[in-house]
């Protein structure tokens, strides 16, 4: 069983977050929340739950790993919101809050009676974060949208990958988790505005918008030059040396020398100090040009090397090089545990697992994994009975219409 009376600390202490939305938008910026100490309360439909109660390649004891992250510090409340029942029940919960999030497509929430306006009626304090795959407003507005859409649309999936293949993805749900944290950021600015309004807001997060927002400069060059950015697998064009070099064994370490003095460094590291004054390779935008031959030249030093003897050499001078981390590098890492970035919980089935930590860390009100994911439903009487005034006659008869 999950503790939800267990202490709740951090920043956002005291706050209480309806969480509305399904996968992983929605639900992660109610993570980020969560952390950081506000009382998330997540509605699920009461029969099959969020789908990530169900999603990953494996599934262990019958349980998604996915589920204890993304729906940790949370509790659940079965409710059918496309019940009369199940709106006016959360309609209740919705009065009593300061925050809801939902990634809904547009249109659903009013479809409920649960627009913004309405709900802000009875609580003018209230802070909606909307997140979808275009926005609430545009032609693409009503148009489904998951994150690789997002991606695509907002510029990460062209640029990704090598230069002679198909766009490739990230390897997570990027854009999803971009979407989250822009919508988490809106909400804490919401926060910081109700102070001296006394009113909230609709934050609206599209997922094309929040991986626009982090292109970096590929619209702005494009408009000035006409240069249009390409696929180019593990360098940045232009940006050397930096990228994975092959080591003794098979492995790889990745290098990061493209700074002037850090380049000089390396190239007393690999034994060849004058490279650093060759007219080609002397300056940032040399370095660029000649990026393939820089490249080439340290792959041939780094190639009959292990990983460790370059990672020891290469720290004693000074130079920027790492690992490709996996997860069992991450549990064996003494940075990691040294900034207890991994926690290990207790849990109902799995008897026991581990979990990146909430991030970043505040120095006096710092996040904190306080349960895992619940069970669907774990809360659904508790919440009801305390912030919807719902007898047990009530709870009984809203069980047997199968609203909860």
């Amino acid at each position: 069983m999950t503790d939800p009376a267990a202490k709740t600390e951090g920043p956002l202490a005291g706050l209480r977050v309806i969480e509305m939305g399904t996968l992983i938008a929605g639900p992660f910026c109610g993570q980020i929340l969560g952390d950081f100490g506000a009382e998330v309360i997540k509605i699920e439909d009461p029969r099959t739950g969020d789908p990530m109660r169900q999603w990953g390649r494996s599934l262990p004891k019958g349980l998604s790993p996915w589920w204890p992250v993304i729906g940790r510090n949370k509790k659940s409340v079965g409710l059918d919101l496309r019940t009369p029942d199940g709106q006016a029940i959360a309609r209740r919960l919705i009065g009593g809050a300061d925050i809801v999030v939902e990634n809904f497509r547009p249109g659903a929430m009013e479809k409920w009676g649960l627009s913004y306006e309405s709900l802000a009626a009875g609580n003018p304090r209230l802070i909606m974060a909307r997140i979808s795959g275009f926005g609430q407003t545009g032609p693409y507005a009503q148009r489904a949208g998951y994150g690789l859409i997002g991606e695509a649309m907002g510029g990460l999936r062209y640029v990704t990958g090598e230069p002679d293949r198909p766009p490739a993805r990230a390897g997570i749900s990027i854009g999803d988790s971009l979407a989250a944290m822009h919508a988490a950021m809106g909400i804490l600015m919401a926060l910081h505005a109700r102070e001296r309004t006394g009113r909230g807001q609709v934050i609206d997060a599209a997922l094309y918008e929040s991986v626009l927002a982090v292109m970096e400069n590929l619209v702005t060059e494009y408009d000035l030059t006409g240069y249009i950015r390409e696929r180019s697998g593990s360098i940045l064009p232009g940006i050397a040396p930096s990228n994975a070099y092959p080591c003794a064994g098979g492995e790889l370490i990745l290098i990061g020398g493209n700074g002037d003095t850090v380049f000089a460094r390396l190239c007393e590291a690999i034994g060849r100090p004058e490279l650093a004054r060759e007219p080609k390779f002397r300056d940032h935008a040399a370095r660029g040009i000649n990026q393939a031959e820089l490249d080439a030249t340290i792959a041939e030093w780094t190639q009959d090397r292990r990983l460790e003897e370059l990672l020891a050499l290469l720290q004693t001078h000074g130079v920027p090089a790492s690992r490709v981390y996996r997860a069992p590098d991450m549990l064996e890492d003494p940075q990691f545990r040294a900034r207890e970035d991994i926690v290990e919980l207790p849990h109902p089935v799995f008897g026991k697992l581990k979990m990146q930590n909430a991030f970043p860390k505040l120095s006096e009100t710092p996040g904190r994994v306080r349960w895992p994911g619940p069970a669907l439903g774990e809360h659904t009487d508790q919440v009801l009975k305390d912030l919807a005034g719902c007898s047990e006659a009530r709870l009984a008869e809203l069980k047997a219409k199968g609203v909860i």
